[in-house]
Formats: structure tokens, sequence, C-alpha cells
């Protein structure tokens, strides 16, 4: 290991290279550690040159360090609840030399406004918990049930607190399981955030649905746009052409 890079780890931690322009990332595999639901998200939300990006529930800061390797979003936000992980996700940005675009924040959502300013987002990311009070077992690592279950924030706190720190006309992308598509879909239209792009994910061509990505509007028009499922893998267990891309591809824009 580079010891530029060593003096970042704590115990217990370890250093991910992502294939992107040379980013890495620390992850604790003690504690919660980052999916191909947050790197299908990074790749699914719109971002435009010099956009303002907040990311809820950042964790690990899988998506802002993304963002900043494959787009020209000029300011990314990372919030996270959890004291520890927010410190983690801010020693892989310095470790990535991005602290001029991407800053974490040891926060909670739902007090986003005051951390970002009222209609100062262009675009708010969220991969947030996708079991409702009640729903699945609990982790009972409480870091990872925390990233898992609606504990300690809900999809209508996600929505509302989005819903403040966008300007009108910005966008909250979001990944969430396909068997509560209908919550949040409901909840993103009584929060004033219209959806606009919605895509089915497939673990495989032949299997239903188990995820789904939309993006919406604040105050936006009522038309959703319905895009060609996207499948995680191949017949023979790798992963798709277009997965691949999503992973291996450089900068989007």
């Amino acid at each position: 290991m580079d010891l530029t890079m060593e003096k970042y780890l704590r115990d217990g931690e370890r250093i991910d290279d992502l294939g992107i322009a040379g980013l890495r990332i620390i992850q604790n595999p003690n504690k919660f550690c980052f999916g191909i639901d947050a790197v299908m998200l990074a790749n699914f939300a719109t971002v435009k040159k010099g956009d303002t990006v907040v990311d809820f529930g950042t964790g690990t800061g899988i998506i802002p360090i993304i963002l900043a390797g494959k787009t020209k979003a000029s300011k990314i936000i990372g919030i996270e609840i959890q004291e520890d992980m927010a410190e983690m996700a801010q020693r892989s940005v310095a470790m990535n030399g991005l602290d001029d675009r991407v800053k974490v924040l040891a926060g909670d959502l739902k007090c986003a406004c005051s951390l970002v300013g009222e209609g100062k987002a262009d675009l708010v990311v969220s991969n947030p918990p996708y079991m409702n009070d009640g729903g699945g077992l609990k982790n009972p690592d409480s870091s990872k049930a925390i990233a898992r279950h609606e504990i300690l924030c809900t999809l209508e706190d996600i929505v509302k607190s989005a819903g403040r720190v966008l300007r009108n006309g910005g966008r909250l992308a979001m990944v969430h399981r396909t068997g509560r598509m209908v919550d949040v879909l409901l909840a993103m239209r009584e929060g004033g955030i219209e959806p606009k792009r919605l895509r089915m994910v497939h673990s495989a061509i032949d299997r239903e649905s188990n995820l789904f990505l939309v993006e919406g509007a604040k105050e936006g028009g009522k038309f959703l746009k319905v895009s060609k499922p996207l499948v995680i893998y191949r017949q023979d267990g790798s992963y798709s052409e277009e997965i691949h891309r999503i992973y291996y591809e450089g900068e989007r824009m």
C-alpha cells in the first residue's frame, strides 16, 4: 500500500480501488459498506455542469466521490448522521484530493436546510434505508441497522428535507426497493417533487425487479418517463455490459 494513503486508515479499515479516475475509498468491513445500488444511483442521477449536489445519508461517501470523478458538479455535500461514518468518509475525500469540491458533514438530514441552506441545491440524491418500521429483521450492528431501516429517518423525512434544500426545478434522485414504489412515488408527489424519470432494475433478465431508480423535479409537471430496464447480471453471473460501463466508464459530462 502507498504510505501516503496508509496515513488515512484507522484500525479495521481498508482502502478499495473504485476503478474510476484513480479514485479510492476507505471502508470498514465491520460496518456498512457501499453496494451496487449506490453506484447505479450515482450513474442515474442527472448532474449538470456547475451543479450543487447534496447526498442524504452518504455513509462511506461513495456517491459524492463517484460524482466528483465522473461529473462537472461544482460542489458536492454529503450528510451523514453517524459521526464515525462521516469522519471516515471525509478522510476518503481528503485521500483523493477532492476537498475543494466535496465536503462530508456530520448531521441529521432532517436538518439539512440549516446545513446547506434553503433552495441552494440543484440535485439531492439518496440511497435511503429500504425497510420501514417493522419491515425485515434489524441487523444487530447499529450502523448497519441505521443504514437499512427507517430508524433515524423516514421516506417522508427525506422528501420533505429535499424539498426545502432544492431550488424550484431542482431534482431528487433515489434508489429503492420495488415493493415500496407506491410509497416512494406518493411521498414525492405529496412533497411537491413530481416523479419524472423511472427505471426498473433486475438482477437478471429472467428475474422480477427488486430495485428501481427514480428522479423527480421540485414543482415539476405531471409527466413520467419510464426507461428500459437495467439488468445487473448476465446468465453466467458476470456483470452485464451496461453495469460494467457504469462501474468503469470515465467522465459522464
